[in-house]
């Protein structure tokens, strides 16, 4: 049998794990130094259309390390295929559907209701498995899982008597447990107190043990992340969406800039600049990432020019950018706390699920947005709301306030002259 290859690098400090000897979670120098620790996938060479099965996980799935990792250590493409419909069949039957790729297109309407003079396209991933693009993190997550025990390999041993474990407000928490219901896996949400009615009556539908975070005097940074990172600590997987806690989480929502890159070539459309908006920064990593091996494959002639959208109430990505000035990422990276700190205060917005105290994958979208010439935008609340009640209105897609913030960036920018779009994730509950 091939000894399997699938490997990480930490774009901090240069470590190397291999996947099949070590869990790719967070890098083993994190936590020692003030370097930004973050495990990349090392790609494969890229190749467009990589098949033409509607489900991104068959449809990309020679884009996805724990595939390349599957295959090296001696699983058949049959066996992946086997993967990915079992728990895409069980997804059906828990939430209403599985992964298949959503649609996007052209909202001229809507583009005149914002004050926009150009094409403005919408990609929607409020009928996704969850309601949102999370999903298609964990996804990914779950896959390695399902991988490292079929083929038995040493780095699993254990593994399926620990629990998982996220920090959510929202949707990636139920994200996390639509899937880890799929899979039949325990799990552990860390949720804010203030966390919507909906999302807890439905985690609880779901099994998902929960546990409520206050903030605590004296105590910087989210808690339910600090409480997160104790369970892991304790001997939890992390299941969550920060890069920095789990290197395969970004990686799997990669799809999602795969099916716009596609769909963009399919219409002849290219486009100039994406919107996306930032909390976290799992969703702007992955679409920085996507999209580069996109381009490099000659899907499109270029990654579009990537615009950072945060809240007034909550910018912490905005505050680093600004900070960078003429400072290289490979020299920020290795002073993480001079450009990357918790928001000193309780913050607060409509769109409440881009209100993560630090963005944790900060530093790779920093490096697209050098890259794609794109920055980093700060919206007010009169703007999100805005973008909130046109976008549902106008297009009949049921966002939610977090979901159309992207929106929000370029109604308080309308000056783009090519083609822009935004990704509205996050249903409305």
């Amino acid at each position: 049998m091939a000894r399997p290859t699938a490997h990480f690098v930490c774009h901090g400090c240069g470590t190397r794990v291999d996947a099949a000897e070590s869990l790719p979670f967070r890098c083993p120098n994190a936590g020692t130094d003030d370097v930004d620790h973050l495990l990349l996938p090392v790609d494969a060479e890229p190749v467009f259309p990589p098949s033409r099965e509607d489900n991104p996980y068959l449809r990309y799935r020679h884009l996805l390390s724990p595939y390349r990792l599957a295959r090296s250590a001696g699983l058949s493409d049959d066996a992946w295929a086997e993967f990915v419909g079992r728990l895409d069949e069980k997804l059906a039957d828990i939430d209403g559907t599985g992964f298949r790729v959503t649609p996007m297109g052209e909202q001229p309407e809507l583009a005149r209701a914002v004050g926009f003079g150009g094409k403005l396209w919408v990609k929607n991933e409020t009928g996704n498995v969850s309601g949102s693009h999370k999903a298609r993190h964990l996804m990914g997550v779950m896959l390695y899982l399902r991988v490292i025990a079929a083929a038995r390999l040493s780095v699993g041993d254990g593994l399926a008597h620990r629990r998982l474990a996220i920090a959510s407000c929202g949707n990636a928490a139920l994200a996390a447990a639509v899937i880890a219901r799929a899979a039949d896996w325990p799990l552990d949400v860390f949720i804010p107190p203030d966390a919507s009615a909906a999302v807890v009556g439905r985690l609880k539908e779901l099994g998902a043990k929960i546990a409520v975070c206050a903030r605590q005097g004296g105590e910087a940074g989210d808690p339910c992340f600090l409480r997160f990172r104790e369970a892991v600590q304790a001997g939890a997987i992390p299941f969550g969406v920060q890069g920095t806690e789990n290197g395969l989480a970004v990686e799997g929502a990669r799809t999602l800039a795969f099916e716009m890159a596609e769909g963009f070539a399919s219409a002849q459309q290219f486009p100039e600049s994406v919107f996306v908006q930032v909390g976290g920064g799992a969703l702007a990593s992955a679409l920085g990432q996507g999209f580069a091996l996109a381009a490099t494959a000659g899907l499109i002639a270029k990654p579009p020019r990537l615009i950072a959208v945060q809240t007034a109430g909550c910018a912490p990505l905005d505050r680093a950018w600004k900070k960078m000035a003429n400072t290289r990422p490979s020299e920020a990276g290795q002073h993480r706390s001079r450009f990357m700190w918790p928001w000193e205060s309780v913050p607060h917005s409509i769109a409440h699920g881009i209100l993560d105290d630090e963005t944790y994958d900060w530093l790779e979208i920093v490096k697209a947005l050098q890259q794609t010439g794109g920055r980093s935008q700060v919206v007010g609340e009169d703007v999100l709301e805005r973008a909130y009640e046109l976008g549902r209105r106008v297009t009949g897609i049921p966002v939610s306030a977090t979901g159309s913030a992207g929106l929000a960036g370029l109604m308080a920018d309308p000056s783009h002259s090519g083609p822009v779009t935004v990704v509205f994730s996050g249903v409305d509950r």
